[in-house]
């Protein structure tokens, strides 16, 4: 028997380096001659594969081409999208059109001499009515504001010349009309009920933004909020003139939206797009006119041209707007009364003045309701009363309280 006594020259192990030199050779080429069999094996079986492009062309057809699988048929694959959205969409979307506000320039500028039409602005608005050969248009006041001259663009880029009816600036709303002859029936928008929309409920609004470049656009997004009193200077004389009651939304609603549509998922127009609060700060919050409390202006825009509300006949102020010293040595204001409005001046022969309200006078409750301010007065009003109403006014001269009766007349005829 051998051992190892330490020394690397002994014989022991110099006779076992030997035999392993000789057993790695006869192993490494026992596996040369098995790679060199299996490699003649799997050439012919490689040579029957298809081998495809890495990169396939954007307008080529997604093909499926597995021979082992398909028995070297091919055959698209195509997927279903169509969703509650998309019918939606489908249903509504050519009701909506584009509209472009015309106006006439002085080819020189200031100063008259020749002009020339130009394109002052780009809006949306929805066909609601289809009435013979006459289509019926609802858009946003300041949509159609100043313009000499109207064109709509239809879904299909039709352009057809058209012709105001009537505006309202309270709500921001017009109604336009065009020649119908040509619209389809299935063109017209179906009215929804905004009363019994939800938070939460998803929404999509169709328009234009930004011009007519990106005519149809959809966005959807959820009712982040109803009624929403935002309030509102139609003057522009830094005095809140009128609160709109609109509804809140995420859809994205961008400059050449409004007067588009809001509808709901099942494609009836529970909205008209009014505007945006665009802030620095701020994302995601548009703003729609409910259609329950646009139909009625609707209405009367088409039948008559304007909005027939009630007038009392007076110009009025805030009274919070006047200084405490004035309330009580002008107003004579008790010191507990510090809310309502004062008559500024009354219109001759209005209803006002033919029930006896002065000047200085001070309206605190309209038909027993409290009156903060005139936008009170005025939702009172337009939104409690019709033309030719009795009103009882409650109000206060020279400190003494007093209550009076009138009857209230057309706007238009003051």
């Amino acid at each position: 028997m051998g051992y190892y006594d330490g020394n690397p020259n002994s014989e022991g192990r110099s006779g076992r380096q030997k035999g392993n030199r000789g057993g790695m050779f006869l192993a490494g080429l026992l596996g040369v001659v098995l790679g060199a069999i299996l490699v003649i094996v799997a050439i012919p079986q490689l040579t029957n594969l298809d081998i495809l492009p890495y990169s396939v062309q954007p307008d080529q057809d997604l093909k499926e081409t597995d021979q082992t699988y398909h028995n070297g048929t091919t055959k698209n694959v195509s997927v279903n999208v169509t969703t509650d959205v998309t019918k939606a969409v489908e249903k509504t979307g050519d009701s909506v059109v584009g509209i472009t506000n015309i106006q006439s320039q002085s080819f020189w500028g200031q100063g008259g001499g020749q002009t020339q039409d130009q394109q002052a602005g780009t809006g949306s608005g929805v066909m609601y009515k289809k009435e013979g050969k006459t289509v019926y248009i609802v858009t946003n006041n300041h949509v159609v504001e100043g313009a000499d001259q109207l064109e709509v663009t239809l879904a299909d880029g039709t352009k057809v010349p058209a012709k105001l009816r009537g505006t309202d600036v309270w709500t921001d709303l017009a109604v336009i009309e065009i020649d119908g002859s040509k619209i389809k029936d299935d063109d017209i928008a179906e009215f929804g009920n905004s009363d019994e929309l939800k938070a939460g409920e998803p929404v999509i609004a169709i328009g234009n933004p930004l011009g007519l470049q990106f005519s149809g656009s959809v966005t959807q997004g959820v009712v982040s909020g109803v009624e929403r009193t935002i309030p509102v200077d139609i003057n522009q004389d830094g005095m809140e003139d009128w609160n709109a009651e609109v509804l809140q939304t995420d859809a994205a609603i961008n400059p050449g939206n409004s007067g588009g549509a809001l509808i709901n998922i099942s494609g009836q127009l529970v909205g008209i797009n009014s505007m945006k609060i665009a802030q620095e700060a701020v994302e995601g919050i548009g703003l729609a006119i409910p259609i329950n409390s646009a139909r009625p202006i609707i209405e009367d825009l088409e039948q008559y041209g304007e909005v027939k509300r009630p007038a009392m006949g007076v110009t009025l102020e805030d009274v919070n707007q006047i200084s405490a010293y004035h309330q009580q040595e002008t107003l004579k204001l008790p010191k507990d009364i510090h809310y309502g409005v004062m008559i500024r001046q009354t219109v001759p022969n209005s209803p006002a003045a033919q029930a006896g309200l002065q000047e200085l006078d001070v309206i605190t409750e309209l038909d027993g309701e409290k009156v903060e301010n005139v936008i009170d007065l005025r939702k009172h009003l337009y939104n409690k009363k019709e033309v030719n109403d009795q009103m009882k006014v409650t109000f206060y001269r020279d400190g003494k309280k007093k209550e009076i009766t009138m009857k209230l007349t057309d706007e238009s005829r003051l």
